[in-house]
């Protein structure tokens, strides 16, 4: 224990020599004075989807179709209260769309980091999203972009709740939350095959997804152009983050619906046969996220 407790006050003089001050409000706050939890808790779930693949490997595939639908249902509700939490409390603190700084709005900038720390402890429970594809054996859901969201997101609010717990950071988990009470509707829906004939929209999600990143990047530059105290370094870092789920969602979004539409368009149907519409076996990954999921 002693050398754990050495080796967790090297990682934060570390982080704290490279990030300098933490916020002192969210100091105390679960999980946050120490890099520990979040890092153990991401090697626990990188290496959850290599050991569970290999013990799905010549196992029969689960249903888990009661498990999903609570699930689902759970990270719904979760996101619908951070939605109406974070625009309820950056309204209260009056907050500046184009750019807002971490101080001026006093509780509501708590009220605030309150509804984020909720949104960074989402993350580590979205690790499910792969669990449950290791365990139903949807190896193929398991992308690199699926990984690198999740793995990515949770880390990344760790270090937004110790120094950029509220004021700009607001917009793009208002956004997020929004996307995903759309999404794990879909995904509670998916579960049941009576309400496939219903969901012929995941190509918009997918589309909605992307714009989100987009505004998140517009918002975030806003506050280069017209400055307001918020730290730059943290500005740049979130723009350039995002621009790599632009780049790695526009890839998927091409690959999934763009090609294999053409390629299916050059064969013709058998006569007398009809064709109809059924579901694609490509499916999106979520963002600031996000995953992909096919029903069972």
């Amino acid at each position: 224990m002693e050398h754990l407790k050495a080796f967790d006050d090297e990682i934060n003089a570390f982080l704290d020599n490279m990030f300098g001050p933490r916020d002192s409000r969210v100091r105390g706050w679960f999980m946050l004075d120490s890099y520990l939890p979040t890092f153990f808790l991401t090697v626990i779930y990188l290496l959850s989807i290599w050991l569970g693949n290999k013990y799905m490997k010549n196992r029969p595939a689960l249903s888990l179709r009661g498990i999903l639908t609570l699930y689902n249902l759970g990270i719904t509700l979760l996101s619908a209260y951070m939605l109406a939490e974070l625009i309820l409390s950056s309204w209260e603190g009056g907050y500046n769309l184009q750019c807002q700084d971490l101080t001026s709005a006093g509780e509501a900038d708590i009220r605030v980091a309150k509804v984020l720390w909720w949104y960074y402890f989402s993350k580590s429970v979205e690790f499910l999203d792969t669990i449950f594809f290791v365990l139903r054996k949807k190896t193929s859901q398991i992308t690199f972009l699926h990984v690198y969201h999740h793995a990515s997101m949770f880390n990344i609010w760790w270090c937004v709740l110790n120094w950029i717990p509220c004021g700009q950071s607001f917009f793009g988990p208002t956004l997020n939350s929004f996307i995903h009470i759309l999404m794990y509707s879909y995904y509670g829906l998916s579960v049941f095959p009576s309400m496939h004939k219903y969901l012929w929209w995941k190509k918009y999600l997918t589309q909605a997804q992307l714009v989100q990143f987009v505004l998140t990047i517009t918002h975030t530059m806003s506050a280069v152009v017209k400055p307001c105290g918020f730290p730059f370094g943290c500005l740049i870092f979130q723009s350039s983050y995002m621009l790599t789920l632009v780049i790695l969602f526009l890839n998927f979004y091409v690959q999934t619906y763009r090609k294999k539409p053409m390629k299916k368009d050059m064969q013709e149907p058998p006569a007398g046969k009809e064709v109809k519409n059924g579901f694609s076996k490509a499916y999106f990954s979520a963002a600031n996220g996000v995953m992909n999921k096919k029903a069972q």
